[in-house]
């Protein structure tokens, strides 16, 4: 049997092909200039630049789960989220500029590789030894944002990190990054973000809420009476914990539960909300 080598594409083809990915790359760049002359009259309307309140995260969760349920084709998922990221973070930033605070007392690498992604490079990074550190440098700020691990470990020397967001006026958590989960994410480490209260309440997400309480005693029927109303120990120092219940469970409901279960808590205090964590 003779052997015939394949034959190179024609040409006119290749150029062809070509051409069209440059019809695509000006169509898309001529929509983000699009989107920002909108930006510029959403300024104009909502005032944020005066008001320094630019964050809507539940709206920011709802986008990025569409982003994830309408993507096909050869590009990955990492590729688009980050792109949607940079894009959305990016013109959020030219409403109201802000900074991002990182608490890098575990590590500087994961922190970094997480506010770039979620937040893109023009937005300021800037680094902290502690939780408490990037809560304080939020509370000072007129709209910066502050992110720190889930597992962050209480400093010796002062009250745990959830209690610098207890009372009114003081920063509380706003969403828990990624937006979307994945076993292979380039920037997956849960994270939460905090942010001086939002000027509009309704901008929030509410599908988990985060209480701050301190019991008499961590024990294991209170734990369990937690999951029983499918929540969870987010993080606890001694006798203090933090606990995340879904949204339509009630601090009453929640306190009454601990109660019940022999853990006495002297008090619930809400820090903050986020959306459902969205699994791929």
């Amino acid at each position: 049997m003779r052997f015939t080598p394949r034959s190179a594409p024609p040409l006119e083809d290749l150029a062809a092909l070509r051409a069209e990915i440059d019809r695509i790359d000006a169509e898309m760049h001529s929509l983000l200039i699009q989107r920002g002359s909108i930006i510029d009259r959403l300024i104009a309307v909502k005032k944020t630049s005066a008001s320094g309140s630019a964050f809507r995260p539940g709206r920011e969760a709802s986008m990025m789960r569409r982003v994830a349920e309408r993507h096909r084709g050869l590009l990955p998922l990492d590729t688009v989220e980050g792109i949607w990221r940079v894009i959305i973070a990016t013109f959020t930033w030219v409403q109201a500029p802000f900074a991002v605070h990182a608490d890098i007392s575990g590590g500087d690498a994961a922190m970094r590789d997480s506010v770039r992604f979620h937040f893109g490079f023009t937005v300021p990074y800037r680094p902290h030894p502690t939780c408490l550190a990037v809560i304080e440098a939020v509370a000072a700020s007129r709209g910066d944002l502050g992110i720190f691990r889930l597992d962050s470990e209480p400093t010796s020397a002062a009250a745990p990190w959830w209690e610098g967001l207890v009372g009114e006026g003081r920063p509380k958590v706003i969403a828990r990054l990624p937006f979307i989960e994945r076993p292979t994410h380039p920037a997956g480490t849960p994270v939460f973000v905090v942010a001086n209260p939002l000027d509009d309440p309704a901008a929030a997400q509410r599908d988990w809420v985060l209480y701050a309480t301190k019991v008499t005693e961590t024990t294991p029927q209170a734990i369990r009476a937690v999951q029983d109303l499918y929540g969870e120990l987010v993080a606890r120092d001694g006798d203090s914990l933090l606990l995340a219940v879904p949204g339509g469970v009630g601090a009453r409901q929640l306190h009454e539960t601990l109660d019940r279960a022999g853990a006495g808590p002297a008090a619930l205090d809400e820090i903050g909300s986020h959306a459902a964590r969205f699994r791929v």
